[in-house]
C-alpha cells in the first residue's frame, strides 16, 4: 500500500519538481479491499500507457483512493488535496482524481473544496479511471462517476469486471464480493459499496487459476462479509466452503485465508473445511465488535455474546491450535461501564490471538451517527485498558508456543532487520528468523524461540 510523503509537498514545492508526462502514482488508504482496488487502478491506467512512478512528485496523474470507515483517513485526504491544489499551480498538467469510499460518500463537498480536482470516481466501476483520466487532459473539465449496481431481486448479475493482467507476487487479495446487506448502525459501507454482490465462483477459480500457474502461493480472498458469499449468484447458491474447496484443488495454490468472517454465517460446513481442507489456512478472523448483548443491538449486529463464544467453541474443538483474531469497537454510543465490562470478560474468555481496536467514530447518514455520542476522554480511556488488556494475553500466547514448531511461507527479508528472515504462521502469526534470502518464496518448519507483542522468533529447523 502506498505511503504518505514523510514530509508536506508544501516543502518538496521548493525544489521545483518535474513530473514525467504519462506516469501516475496512486495513495491509498483504507482496508484489504482499497489496496486491491488500487491496483485495478494502476492497471486500467498502465492500459492507457501509463507508467507508475514512486512519489506524488514525480506523477502527472495523481488517484487518492481514499477510506470513509473513521474519519481519521477522511482528514488525511482532505489535507494532501489542499497540498495538490498548491502544487498544481505550478503544474498545469497534473491531474488529481478522488476515488473510492469518501468520493462515493462526499463527492459535492470535495469539489467544493477542492476545486482542483479533476474528476470523482465511486466503488461502482473503477474500470471507468482510464476514460476519465484521458478526458481530463484533454479538455479539463470536471466529472464524477458514483452510479452503484442494482440488485434486482435475489440474483445480481452486475458485479465490476476485473482486470487480470496482474503483476507476479508471492501473496495476493482477490475480492469475491462487494457491499454488503448487513446494515450495522456504525457502518457506511452499504452507502459507500452498495448491496451484496456475489461474483461468479468460475470468474474467482479463472483468477486464482492463472496467478497460481504464475508463482502465487498464498490468496487472501475478501469480502465485506465473506463467508456470506454465494446468496445472490445466478448460478443458483453456492455455500462459501464450497468455494474453498473448490480453490483447494487449484494447482500450485499452496495456502488460502479470507476475512472478514460474520459471525451469524459461521456454520459447520465452514469449520469443517478449516480443519479438513489442508490448503484452508488456521486461521480466523471473527468480529466481535462489542461483548454485551444491548451493546450489539444497539449496533444491529444480528448474534448474541453466547451466540459468538459458541463458534469459537466448536473452532476449537475442531481445530484446537486454531488462531482468533477480531475487531473491537470501543466507545460506541451509550456504551455503559456494565457493557464495557463484558467485552473485557469475552476477551478474558476467548483469548484472541490479536485484536483490532479502535474508538468509535461517528460516521454521517448511519443511525449510529445520530446517537448522543460519550465523551472523548473516556473513549480513550477504555480503549487503553482494553489494548492493555489484550496485549498481555497476546505475550502469554506467543510467549507459550516457545519450543513448538511453525510452518511459514519465507516472504523474504524483514523490513526493520535485514538480517533476518520473515513470514507468517499457517495461525497469522508474524515469525522472523535468521536465513538465506534465496529461501523467500518457500514453505518452511521454524523452530519458536521467542514470543513478543508483534509475533514470534525463531530458528529454521
Amino acid at each position: 500500500m502506498s505511503t504518505l510523503l514523510q514530509r508536506p509537498l508544501s516543502v518538496g514545492l521548493n525544489e521545483r519538481p518535474r513530473a514525467t508526462k504519462g506516469t501516475y502514482f496512486v495513495q491509498t488508504w483504507g482496508c484489504q479491499m482499497n489496496e486491491e482496488d488500487s491496483e485495478q487502478l494502476g492497471l486500467a491506467l498502465q492500459q492507457i500507457g501509463l507508467k507508475p512512478v514512486s512519489s506524488v512528485l514525480e506523477a502527472q496523474v495523481v488517484l487518492l483512493n481514499t477510506c470513509s470507515v473513521r474519519r481519521k483517513p477522511e482528514d488525511k485526504a482532505f489535507s494532501l488535496l489542499g497540498e495538490l491544489g498548491i502544487l498544481k499551480r505550478s503544474r498545469k498538467d497534473l491531474v488529481v482524481g478522488v476515488c473510492g469510499c469518501m468520493a462515493q460518500l462526499r463527492a459535492d463537498e470535495i469539489r467544493r473544496r477542492n476545486p482542483h480536482v479533476d474528476f470523482v470516481l465511486g466503488t461502482g466501476d473503477l474500470s471507468q479511471v482510464g476514460g476519465l483520466v484521458e478526458e481530463a487532459l484533454q479538455t479539463r473539465r470536471f466529472q464524477k462517476r458514483l452510479d452503484l449496481p442494482e440488485r434486482k431481486g435475489a440474483v445480481v448479475d452486475d458485479v465490476p469486471q476485473r482486470l487480470l493482467n496482474r503483476p507476479q507476487k508471492l501473496k495476493a487479495f482477490v475480492p469475491i464480493q462487494y457491499g454488503c446487506d448487513k446494515f450495522c448502525t456504525f457502518c457506511i459501507v452499504p452507502t459507500t459499496r452498495g448491496r451484496e454482490r456475489s461474483r461468479a465462483t468460475s470468474d474467482i477459480v479463472e483468477e486464482v487459476s492463472a496467478m497460481a500457474a504464475t508463482g502465487t502461493k498464498e490468496i487472501t480472498l475478501l469480502g465485506q462479509t465473506v463467508n456470506s458469499y454465494g446468496k445472490n449468484l445466478v448460478e443458483g447458491r453456492v455455500p462459501f466452503s464450497r468455494l474453498l474447496w473448490q480453490l483447494g484443488g487449484v494447482p500450485g495454490l499452496e495456502r488460502i485465508r479470507y476475512m472478514s468472517s460474520y459471525p451469524r454465517d459461521f456454520k459447520a460446513d465452514l469449520i469443517e473445511a478449516i480443519r479438513d481442507c489442508p490448503q484452508v489456512m488456521e486461521s480466523v478472523h471473527l468480529p466481535l465488535q462489542g461483548g454485551h448483548d444491548e451493546l450489539l443491538k444497539r449496533m444491529h449486529r444480528v448474534y448474541t455474546v453466547e451466540g459468538f463464544l459458541q463458534i469459537v467453541r466448536d473452532l476449537r474443538e475442531a481445530v484446537p491450535w486454531i488462531g482468533l483474531t477480531t475487531d473491537v469497537i470501543v466507545g460506541f454510543p451509550g456504551e455503559t461501564e456494565e457493557e464495557f465490562q463484558g467485552t473485557l470478560d469475552v476477551l478474558r474468555q476467548v483469548r484472541f490471538d490479536g485484536a483490532y481496536m479502535f474508538i468509535y467514530s461517528p460516521r454521517p447518514g448511519t443511525p449510529a451517527g445520530e446517537m448522543e455520542q460519550l465523551p472523548l476522554d473516556l473513549k480513550k480511556e477504555r480503549l487503553a485498558r482494553l489494548m492493555a488488556l489484550q496485549n498481555a494475553i497476546t505475550l502469554q500466547i506467543n510467549e507459550g508456543l516457545v519450543g513448538s514448531t511453525a510452518e511459514v511461507l519465507i516472504e523474504g527479508v524483514s523490513a526493520k532487520n535485514p538480517g533476518m528472515l520473515q513470514g507468517y504462521s499457517r495461525e497469522f502469526r508474524m515469525v522472523h528468523f535468521p536465513g538465506s534470502v534465496e529461501r523467500a518464496g518457500r514453505l518452511a518448519r521454524v523452530r519458536v524461540t521467542g514470543g513478543h507483542h508483534w509475533g514470534l522468533s525463531g530458528e529454521l529447523c
